[in-house]
Order: C-alpha cells, then sequence, then structure tokens
C-alpha cells in the first residue's frame, strides 16, 4: 500500500491585500513542500514582500488564508510562528546589542534556556559564520554582515519552514557563496521561500520558481522550463518577457 505524501508545509489559497483601491496582491496562490526551495520573483512593487508578510502573519490579509505547517496564520498565529523563520527586508534588531547578546535575547524569547540556549546561538553563530563579529554591538557592522546576524535569528530555532527575503542582500560574493550553500544544506529537510531580484541565485539555489507581476503569479515551474520560454534561454530575459508590458505601437504620423 503506498505511503500518503507529506502535506504541504506552506500553503496559500487565494491571498489578497487592497490598500484603499489599490490591490498590492491579487488571489495568489500556491505551495510549498519539504525539500523544495522556491524562488520568489517579481519586479519592484509586484507584491513580493507584501507576499511574504503575509505568510508570516505582520500583514492581515483582505482575503485568503496562509497555513504553515497546517495552522493558519491569523487564527493560530503562535503554532504557525513556532514553525517559521522569517528574514524581512531590512531585518529589524537592537544596533547596541552585541551579536551575540541579540541572538541571545531571541533564544529567550523563543523559550530556549541554559545549555540549550548556549548551544542554539553557537550554533546559529557558527552557520552563519558570524564568529569573528559576535562579540561586536551590531551598529558597527557592515550591510552585509548585519543580514547574516538576520539570517541567524530566523534559523535559531531550526524552524521547518523558512521565508527570506533577499538572503544575499549587501553581501561579498564569497557571502554569497557560503549562504546559498547553508540555503542548499538545509533544503532536504525544509521548505524555503526566497524572495530575490538576483536571478543568478535561482539557478543556484532554487529547485522551482514563481514569477508575479502586478499582484498575481505569472509564471510556476522549475528553472529549466522557465527559461525555455524565451529564446535565449535565459531567465533574465524570460523575466523581462513575462513583466514587462508589451511596447504599444507608435502611431503613423
Amino acid at each position: 500500500m503506498p505511503v500518503p505524501s507529506e502535506p504541504a508545509l506552506i500553503k496559500i489559497q487565494g491571498l489578497t491585500k487592497r490598500f484603499g483601491g489599490f490591490t498590492a496582491v491579487d488571489h495568489v496562490t500556491f505551495q510549498v513542500s519539504r525539500g523544495e526551495v522556491l524562488g520568489f520573483l517579481g519586479p519592484n512593487g509586484a507584491g513580493k514582500s507584501t507576499t511574504m508578510r503575509m505568510l508570516a502573519g505582520f500583514v492581515t490579509p483582505t482575503a485568503g488564508t496562509a497555513r504553515i505547517c497546517g495552522h493558519d496564520v491569523q487564527t493560530d498565529s503562535v503554532a504557525a510562528r513556532r514553525c517559521l523563520g522569517f528574514l524581512p527586508e531590512g531585518a529589524p534588531n537592537y544596533p547596541e546589542m552585541t551579536v551575540t547578546a541579540f541572538l541571545t535575547f531571541t533564544a529567550r524569547v523563543r523559550g530556549y534556556a541554559g545549555a540549550e540556549l548556549a548551544r542554539r546561538v553557537a550554533h546559529a553563530v557558527q552557520m552563519t559564520t558570524l564568529e569573528s563579529v559576535r562579540l561586536q554591538p551590531i551598529e558597527t557592522l557592515s550591510k552585509g554582515f548585519k543580514r547574516r546576524v538576520g539570517l541567524a535569528q530566523a534559523l535559531l530555532h531550526d524552524p521547518p519552514v523558512l521565508v527570506l527575503d533577499e538572503p544575499t542582500d549587501g553581501l561579498d560574493p564569497n557571502q554569497k557563496h557560503e549562504v546559498r550553500s547553508l540555503i542548499a544544506r538545509m533544503a532536504p529537510t525544509k521548505a524555503i521561500i526566497i524572495s530575490t531580484h538576483i536571478l543568478e541565485e535561482v539557478d543556484a539555489v532554487c529547485s522551482r520558481a514563481i514569477i508575479i507581476a502586478d499582484g498575481r503569479v505569472v509564471a510556476d515551474d522549475k528553472p529549466a522550463a522557465l527559461v525555455k520560454l524565451h529564446p535565449s534561454g535565459k531567465l533574465d530575459d524570460v523575466f523581462r518577457q513575462i513583466t514587462q508590458p508589451p511596447a504599444t505601437p507608435k502611431r503613423a504620423a
């Protein structure tokens, strides 16, 4: 008798967000299973960050639902957030705290104490290669290191779901490689969404990609299938073809 497959860890159904008369996200539906790394792509203002904030429970949807590990992010928000590691755009922190102090504070908020707290903090620091700056105040760090502190707090409790908004923003090429390698190592045991403007990142770490434009999903497939949508075979060209409105023919004088 076949073993039933595991339910998707992320389920978004008809998710919609309106701000007055403006629809930022328009009936977005998709799901992500364990072992998938989903690249969430779109031009500025397409609705990516709003979708991710709704999934994380920080923005209330106008309509639709979002579930993490079966928990509705609005009606069962505490259980949903226990399963989620979220790295938002411009991840907030306490700049006067050292890296270790901030991660220790985050671990306490997560309910850890004693030896388990110390183990979690040390592991997060090691995973994100923050050992060299762990005793520095966060405000003294470069943009790249601050981004890695944000990633460390998202990984601290080893959640089954990760939602990462521009995880390599501000990182140098070596740091980008380290973070992408980390995501690849974690991928088999988690469902991961990465919002990014860096299309090479999709090729590097994503098993699937969704392109959103004007608040709507306009493409959803494996990167290898998406590149076939343009004669050049380049994801950059596919992205422009799908997200840019067709040019209006000029009228004859």
